[in-house]
C-alpha cells in the first residue's frame, strides 16, 4: 500500500528539516524528502555556518524580518538540539571614510530591523575587539548578536528531532513526477509523488524545500513559473592552529552583489576564508579555481594579514539559490492546491530558518490545515558523546563502559570508533555523511589516515560490500570494481 501523508516536504536541507521538525509537534503524518544519500547534502553541506546580525538586509524584506526572529531562536534551539553554536558576534572593517559611510548604512538597517545591540566603532574600539584586524582599519561596525554553527551538524539534529517525533524520513528519494488525484477542493484532494527510482507516496499538503531545484518541483506540481540563479561561493578552510584565527566573524564592507569575503572562525576551532559569488548556469558546479584562490586569500589578508596558504588544508564550493529579486519566496501557491513555496533561501537562509519554520506552519494554518498539539512531543535530543569534548576521567568510564571509544579512528579530531558505529547506526551511510556528522576526515590530514578504517567498520556495519560503499552517494564510489589477480602462465 502507498503511504499517505498529511504533509510532505521536500528537501531535507536547514529549511526542509526546520518546517518538519516544527511541524512534527502536531497530530499530522509528515514524510520529508531529500534526493542524495543524507540530509543536508545540497546547499546547507558548503554553508559557511555564519548567524547574522539583522543588519544586512532592507528591513522592508522578508527576510530580514525573518533573520532577526531566527537569530534570536538559536539559544533554545541548541538547548534542545546539542548543536555546535557560538555566539561570537560580527565585525565589519571599514578602510576608507567612504567605506564608513556604507557602515552607517549598515547600521541604520541593523536599527531598523531591530538588531539587539548593534554598534558604531572607530579604529580603537575595532581593534580591541578583534587584535588581529589590520592596522589600517579605521572603523566599522559590531553586531554582537551574530555567530556561528556547524550547518550540518544543525540538520542532522533538526531531523533526529523530526524523526523522534514521527517524521518519516525518505532519503534517494528524487522527485521526478506528480499526479492529482480527487476532486479539485475536496477534502480527499492528494498529490502522489513519484521519484525517479520508482518510489510513490501521497500527500495532502507539499512544502517545496527543493533549494536549488525548487524551480523544478514548482514546475512538476503546475505551480508558479520562477527561475532559480545558482551563484557558487568557493571557500577555504584552514588548519586549527592557523596564526588568522580571530575571536570573532569578519565581513568588509559589502557590494551591491555580495556581503563580501569573510573570515570566519568555526565553532570547532578552525578558520574558514571566503566565499566568493559567481553566477553560474550550472547547478552541479562544485569546481574551485586557483583564479578565486588569489581572490580570496587577497581579501581575507587584507582583513586579517597573518591569513597564510601554508595553513591550508582544503577547498570547497557551494551553490546558493537565488531568485531575481533577492528575497525569499514563502508563500502558498496561487495555482497548486495546497503547495506551499519554500523557495530562494540564500544568505541568511540558515539564520532564519527556524523562524522560516514558524511562518511556513502559520501558512498552512491559515490555508485550511488542522494543527492540533502532541501531547507527547519531545523537544528535546539526547546529546551526541563526543570523545574529543569529555574530561579524562569521563573518557574512562566511556572506554570501562564501551572499549571502542578506546580506539581512536581519526586522530586530527580525535574520534573513536564508537562515534563512527554510532553515525551509521543513525543512517549516516557514506564516507561524507559520516564525517559531517562525527568530523572524522575533518582534520589536517583530510582524512588520509582513517578512511581505510571508517570503510572497514561501514563494510562491518552494514554488510556492504567495498564497490557499494560511497563517499557522498551516486555514483561517487570509493572502488569501482575488484583487481583480479594475475593468471599464471
Amino acid at each position: 500500500m502507498m503511504k499517505r501523508y498529511d504533509v510532505v516536504v521536500i528537501g531535507a536541507g536547514v529549511s526542509g528539516a526546520a518546517v518538519a521538525r516544527r511541524l512534527s509537534a502536531y497530530r499530522l503524518s509528515i514524510a520529508l524528502l531529500e534526493k542524495e544519500i543524507d540530509v543536508s547534502f545540497g546547499v546547507s553541506k558548503a554553508n559557511s555556518g555564519v548567524i547574522h546580525g539583522g543588519f544586512h538586509h532592507s528591513p522592508d524584506l522578508l527576510k530580514s524580518r525573518l533573520e532577526i526572529q531566527g537569530n534570536l531562536m538559536y539559544d533554545k534551539l541548541q538547548r534542545e538540539l546539542h548543536f555546535p553554536f557560538r555566539r561570537c558576534g560580527i565585525l565589519v572593517a571599514a578602510f576608507s571614510t567612504e567605506e564608513m559611510r556604507i557602515v552607517q548604512e549598515l547600521y541604520n538597517r541593523g536599527v531598523a530591523n531591530g538588531a539587539i545591540g548593534i554598534e558604531l566603532c572607530n579604529g580603537d574600539r575595532m581593534h580591541m575587539l578583534e587584535p588581529k584586524l589590520n592596522s589600517d582599519v579605521m572603523g566599522g561596525l559590531f553586531a554582537p548578536g551574530g555567530g556561528i554553527v556547524e550547518p550540518y551538524r544543525l540538520v542532522f539534529s533538526l531531523v533526529e528531532s523530526a524523526i523522534l517525533n514521527g517524521v518519516d524520513l525518505h532519503t534517494n528519494f528524487n522527485v521526478a513526477g506528480v499526479e492529482k488525484s480527487g476532486k479539485t477542493g475536496s477534502e480527499d484532494r492528494e498529490y502522489v509523488l513519484h521519484s525517479s527510482d520508482g518510489q510513490s507516496i501521497r500527500g495532502r499538503w507539499v512544502i517545496n524545500a527543493a533549494g536549488l531545484f525548487a524551480d523544478r518541483i514548482s514546475g512538476l506540481f503546475g505551480a508558479e513559473d520562477f527561475r532559480i540563479h545558482p551563484r557558487k561561493g568557493e571557500e577555504f578552510l584552514l588548519d586549527r592552529e592557523a596564526s588568522a584565527h580571530t575571536g570573532r566573524v569578519i565581513f568588509p564592507v559589502p557590494n551591491p552583489v555580495s556581503k563580501g569575503m569573510l573570515v570566519i572562525p568555526t565553532v570547532e576551532g578552525t578558520t574558514m576564508i571566503g566565499p566568493t559569488a559567481l553566477e553560474t548556469d550550472d547547478k552541479e558546479d562544485l569546481a574551485t579555481s586557483s583564479e578565486n584562490f588569489e581572490k580570496v586569500f587577497y581579501s581575507a589578508r587584507r582583513l586579517i594579514p597573518s591569513v597564510s596558504e601554508r595553513d591550508i588544508i582544503t577547498s570547497f564550493a557551494g551553490l546558493r539559490p537565488s531568485l531575481e529579486d533577492g528575497d525569499f519566496y514563502i508563500a502558498r501557491s496561487e495555482k497548486a492546491e495546497r503547495f506551499v513555496q519554500v523557495a530562494g533561501i540564500q544568505s541568511p537562509g540558515l539564520t532564519a530558518a527556524p523562524a522560516i519554520a514558524e511562518y511556513v506552519k502559520d501558512l498552512l494554518k491559515q490555508g485550511g490545515l488542522r494543527l492540533t498539539e502532541e501531547t507527547d512531543y519531545q523537544g528535546e535530543i539526547p546529546a551526541v558523546p563526543r570523545f574529543r569534548s569529555m574530561s579524562v576521567h569521563e573518557q574512562d568510564a566511556a572506554v570501562k563502559a564501551d572499549p571502542a571509544y578506546g580506539n581512536i579512528i581519526c586522530r586530527c579530531e580525535n574520534v573513536s570508533e564508537a562515534e563512527i558505529v554510532a553515525a551509521i547506526r543513525r543512517g549516516h551511510t557514506s564516507l561524507d555523511g559520516i564525517k559531517f556528522y562525527t568530523r572524522a576526515g575533518m582534520g589536517r590530514c583530510q582524512g588520509g589516515f582513517c578512511s581505510y578504517k571508517i570503510l572497514q567498520i561501514l563494510r562491518k556495519e552494514t554488510g556492504l560490500p567495498w564497490e557499494k560503499i560511497t563517499k557522498r552517494g551516486r555514483n561517487s564510489w570509493i572502488v569501482r570494481e575488484r583487481i583480479s589477480p594475475a593468471k599464471k602462465s
